[in-house]
């Protein structure tokens, strides 16, 4: 297959960087509706969380799964029929009219985003000769950060001025033109799709896959509001979430051509990178999450002003990527840079774990900031970190299980983040109506004061009282959501200040240019 040029390269390369942007943004898109979402559909924002959750599991199974699919398909079929079941998926979830409709719909876009980020990358990198792939890089890497930093801006934007199912429906347009212009000029491979016959699907360890991870971030979801394993449900669950993961590892490791290698996990720079990736991955969706339900539910901005405050200290991470590759492309250490990283986000979790009720937009801008710098300096080293150390055939193998760990993480930390606030939420209200008694001088004017107000607007002597109940009510609801918002912060802090000291089991190989150019390739083929 000959290099693109020119014209037909442009579209190439603006096609796979939509594609991804687009994939993007539906994973961050949805946390500013959640508020309008669960209100529609007549659920609470634990429940609605699930929207997310189940895009997640779908990236997560799917991801280390594209480089086999997309070899036995042929990458352009893969790239193009994925590109059409994320485009009706879109439709679908626009559509639907019931939790459980649009979890559904939300799980299939996951598997054909998954597989398209993943298939763009390696797409765009063959539009470029070999020394011109770090240009590629930095336009992927600046795609992989506008994606979900545009998510909340264009989601609160479409939530201030329409309605919820335009987030999903917008996609249709897109994907419409991507699968056209894909079809059109994009190339396929020399042999792409022949190996067909050959080549044998791994379906028992899809399946254990798809059990173990699925019945695992059920019981994380639905553990608290279940009573844990007071529910007979959440107890054989729980079962086939050991049953499913342990099998899975234990099939993966016997057969000879496994869905997933885990076998390069004996590399212990791959064993303790997933570490921090995993930490990473929680600490990047539970902040995406928290954040935007912290801002409106308890701070009053609108979800367009919540994206907005998002936006502008995360473009930082575009200006920065491209510096930090090309100081990688060198040969320094990876080591320096995820310390700091992971330094500077704990910073940024510390920071926003202690805001005021009564802070202002401009006062994110600093802890945001410290987020956007930290998430730069840890993407591309702990990329270059996971393949230290493993031969090159084994590159794709790393990256691709370090991109699901990731992802993983996400998932986790978002449900882990539901269950703690759900948790943190009845103690702190519990201890702030202990405060609200009959006796307190204090509530006795609050109430009497609302109560007058009320009257005096509505002329209304009778419900006054029971209105200024209820108003005080709110007040202490969202008090308690406030308290229980910043412990998640702290929680988050916990992680990546604990993880810091395992750097000292990592062990750095200088890379020639050649190998990085073969690392580079391998994470193009394998995210």
């Amino acid at each position: 297959m000959s290099t693109p040029k020119g014209f037909a390269k442009a579209i190439i390369v603006i096609t796979t960087v939509v594609a991804a942007v687009m994939e993007l943004i539906d994973t961050s898109i949805v946390n500013v509706a959640l508020s309008d979402m669960s209100g529609s559909l007549g659920v609470n924002i634990e429940d609605i969380s699930w929207v997310i959750t189940s895009y997640a599991i779908a990236n997560v199974i799917i991801i280390p799964l594209t480089g086999f699919l997309a070899e036995y398909f042929g990458r352009k079929n893969y790239y193009i029929v994925s590109m059409i079941i994320f485009t009706v998926a879109s439709y679908m979830c626009g559509q639907s009219s019931t939790l459980v409709e649009i979890i559904i719909w939300r799980f299939i876009q996951g598997v054909g985003g998954g597989a398209l980020l993943s298939t763009s990358q390696a797409i765009l990198f063959d539009a470029f000769e070999p020394k011109d792939r770090p240009i590629a890089s930095g336009l992927f890497g600046m795609g992989l950060v506008l994606g979900p930093t545009l998510g909340p801006t264009l989601g609160g934007y479409i939530i201030d001025h329409a309605s919820w199912p335009l987030i999903f429906m917008i996609n249709i347009p897109i994907g419409i033109i991507a699968t056209f212009l894909s079809f059109t000029f994009i190339e396929k491979k020399a042999g792409e799709g022949t190996k067909k016959k050959k080549m044998k699907i791994d379906y028992t360890g899809i399946l254990l896959l798809m059990v173990g991870i699925g019945c695992l971030q059920f019981v994380l979801e639905r553990g608290e509001s279940e009573d844990w394993f007071s529910s007979e449900l959440i107890r054989i669950t729980s079962i086939l979430a050991v049953i499913g993961m342990a099998g899975f590892i234990w099939y993966e490791l016997k057969i000879k051509e496994p869905a997933v290698n885990l076998r390069v996990l004996n590399n212990r720079n791959l064993a303790f990178t997933t570490i921090f990736t995993f930490v990473v991955g929680l600490g990047l969706f539970t902040s995406v999450f928290v954040f935007p339900v912290l801002a409106q539910r308890t701070l009053g901005f609108t979800a367009y002003e919540t994206g907005l405050t998002l936006l502008a200290p995360t473009m930082i991470t575009v200006l920065m990527m491209p510096i930090i590759g090309k100081i990688m492309s060198k040969g320094v250490s990876p080591i320096p840079f995820v310390v700091i990283g992971f330094l500077l986000f704990a910073g940024y979790s510390w920071m926003s774990s202690n805001i005021s009720p009564d802070v202002g937009k401009e006062d994110f801008f600093l802890p945001l900031a410290l987020r956007a710098v930290g998430i730069s300096m840890v993407q591309l080293p702990l990329i270059n970190q996971a393949v230290a150390g493993l031969m090159p055939k084994d590159y794709a193998s790393g990256i691709a299980l370090n991109n699901m760990i990731r992802q993983l993480g996400g998932a986790f930390g978002i449900a882990l983040a539901n269950n703690y606030i759900a948790h943190q939420y009845a103690q702190h209200r519990y201890h702030l109506v202990t405060n609200v008694t009959a006796e307190s001088q204090m509530f006795l004017e609050r109430s009497n004061t609302i109560a007058q107000g009320l009257a005096a607007r509505s002329g209304d002597l009778a419900g006054a009282g029971s209105k200024a109940l209820a108003a005080i009510d709110g007040v202490v609801n969202r008090q308690a959501y406030y308290l229980s918002y910043l412990d998640t912060f702290r929680l988050i802090t916990i992680f990546f200040v604990l993880v810091i000291p395992l750097v000292a089991f990592l062990r750095v190989k200088k890379k020639s240019k050649d190998e990085m150019a073969a690392t580079m390739k391998a994470a193009a083929e394998a995210h």
